[in-house]
């Protein structure tokens, strides 16, 4: 109940809703739910942010542009170990970053949805489609990990005459990067809700795989406590 009051009372008529312990993207259309697919989220160790953010851009067959984090930890250590670590992996130096090339073995996949925010956490599709038979899928750095990218791509692009289904099919396999401006820009909503009712009225419970709920209470009580010991003293 505390995290609804954190949610506008008034929303767009059309937007997205991930619900992170649900491990689900949620496509609602006029307020309605039009359909919906799992994710996988980011692990213990890079928690997926909550936030609302606006969807400006479907970015078809895209570059991987490494995080510096991730370049530090992972990719300069693995290059030490195999000279050939870049070239196996479809990865060249660009501007002296890191990047990936597009094509199907890249880690954002065939597209990525952008959102513009300051926590670089973003939608996109993935070569690693096992992952989404997980029934706790949290295993990412941070951005969110579609199971059904190319539906998202033709839904957002639905109303958009051209960017027709298949013209979006060979786009994302062309290996050639393209951006597609979305206008009007689409709301998202990246949530965390362990309860919850879904479309058939049925209550649901998830694990709290952040352990933000404990917090949340700790802070609520801990404010009610004082503030009860407060009015007491009047």
């Amino acid at each position: 109940m505390e995290r609804c009051r954190w949610l506008p009372t008034e929303t767009d008529s059309n937007y997205l809703v991930v619900n992170i312990p649900q491990f689900k993207l949620h496509i609602y259309e006029n307020r309605i739910e039009n359909w919906s697919c799992n994710v996988v989220v980011g692990k213990e160790t890079n928690k997926t942010v909550i936030f609302k953010g606006d969807m400006k851009y479907v970015v078809l067959s895209p570059y991987w542009n490494v995080p510096t984090s991730i370049i530090k930890k992972e990719i300069l250590p693995a290059m030490k170990r195999n000279k050939n670590y870049l070239a196996t992996h479809n990865m060249e130096w660009n501007n002296g970053n890191i990047r990936q090339k597009p094509g199907p073995n890249n880690s954002l996949g065939l597209v990525k949805f952008l959102f513009p925010n300051s926590y670089n956490i973003y939608l996109h599709d993935t070569p690693s489609k096992s992952l989404f038979n997980e029934d706790k899928r949290a295993f990412s750095h941070g951005c969110i990990r579609v199971s059904e990218p190319r539906k998202l791509a033709e839904y957002l692009l639905r109303n958009n005459s051209s960017w027709p289904k298949d013209k979006i099919w060979r786009a994302m396999n062309s290996r050639k990067e393209q951006y597609v401006t979305l206008n009007p820009m689409v709301p998202v909503y990246i949530v965390y809700f362990t309860a919850f009712v879904d479309q058939s009225g049925k209550m649901n419970f998830r694990d709290g795989i952040y352990k933000r709920d404990d917090r949340l209470a700790s802070m609520l009580f801990t404010s009610n406590s004082q503030e009860k010991k407060t009015k007491n003293l009047k």
